[in-house]
């Protein structure tokens, strides 16, 4: 072969390979209807919030904060005045583990829930992990978590979070965790575990809570109705006044004010009732993604600064209060009905 064939055929090879598919795999949107996965009409509805926002004020960037999960028609407002705020790189995001998912999936406990798809989908283009997700696999105990790339695509309480991050973070990269059932001990070691896995992270790569990494817990509040089999109070206008009041005093009293363990610890004891797989007091989602979520962020603080966090309640409201944004012609729908025998609660908290 003469030297000239010889180059052209190394080209052609090296042309060939190029050409080669590379195997991508993308976490698939669950809920295309309430969530919102268009650039511009998330552009409307952010246009719509910002003019109609109560009582706008300029927010510190937080380092931790509890986000619903809802329906946005339902719950923008509520969102917006929390992730207005974030300005981060990397966000660790606290999902849980819907009862419709723990079915599918044989309702794994005591074990955190990771994924390993190679993008997730965003809101203006793919969303990439962040490289602390392969960390915590690696150093995480085998008997810690599971990967199943099938429960993250069933579950929806992490990607209800991503248009809004995304929407003010373009280049955000996240870690999602999805945490399942399990009693205070375990979440304690659990969450000591992975405080120090992303302590070295944070240290490794210069990083500071808050300006470069924010741990963000997803959860709605009351679940109130028949159709939930929740009515202590009845179904009528009172029963609503009495419900919210309920979770007001709960977010108030506990996820307010000086994070500290003995707080939440509190706290499971109000949500989960005499036993933690059966709750009987209040009918959050978030009752194991919550204190899982604050035992973490409260470490990691102490761990770089050994000062508290401090929560702010930024907005709380419910289906039935909020009713529906009014946008016309928008890619955005309703999951759910709303009525005085139908409400969820939801609010959100930022940690500074």
């Amino acid at each position: 072969m003469s030297r000239v064939c010889f180059v052209l055929f190394g080209l052609l090879l090296s042309i060939s390979a190029d050409a080669q598919p590379v195997s991508q795999t993308i976490r698939p949107i669950r809920d295309d209807i309430g969530f919102c996965w268009d650039a511009e009409q998330m552009h409307r509805l952010i246009s719509h919030l910002q003019k109609t926002e109560k009582k706008p004020v300029m927010l510190p960037v937080p380092s931790a904060a509890i986000s619903p999960h809802d329906d946005y028609l339902y719950a923008g407002a509520v969102y917006y005045p929390l992730f207005k705020s974030i300005r981060t790189r990397e966000a660790v995001i606290i999902g849980l583990t819907h009862g419709s998912v723990r079915r599918e999936i044989g309702d794994p406990q005591n074990i955190l829930i990771l994924d390993e798809y190679d993008r997730w989908q965003g809101l203006s283009k793919p969303i990439e992990p962040s490289p602390l997700r392969e960390r915590i696999i690696d150093r995480l105990g085998e008997n810690d978590f599971i990967i199943s790339n099938s429960a993250h695509q069933l579950e929806h309480s992490i990607e209800a979070l991503l248009p809004f991050l995304q929407y003010f973070n373009p280049d955000i990269h996240i870690t999602p965790i999805m945490v399942t059932a399990m009693p205070l001990q375990r979440m304690q070691s659990l969450s000591a575990v992975l405080t120090g896995i992303i302590i070295e992270y944070m240290q490794e790569n210069d990083m500071q809570l808050g300006r470069d990494l924010v741990i963000l817990i997803s959860s709605d509040a009351n679940h109130y109705g028949a159709d939930f089999n929740n009515t202590p109070f009845g179904e009528d206008a009172r029963a609503h006044e009495k419900g919210t009041a309920e979770d007001r005093r709960l977010a108030q009293t506990y996820l307010t004010g000086p994070l500290t363990e003995d707080k939440i610890i509190a706290l499971t004891k109000e949500i989960w009732g005499a036993d933690y797989r059966e709750p009987d007091k209040a009918l959050w989602c978030g009752r194991y993604s919550i204190p899982f979520g604050l035992l973490l962020a409260h470490r990691v603080q102490m761990s770089i600064r050994a000062q508290p966090l401090k929560g702010h309640l930024l907005r709380y409201s419910d289906t039935y209060s909020e009713g529906v944004l009014p946008l016309k012609k928008t890619s955005m729908g309703l999951t759910a009905p709303f009525s005085l025998k139908h409400w969820v609660g939801f609010f959100s908290v930022a940690y500074y």
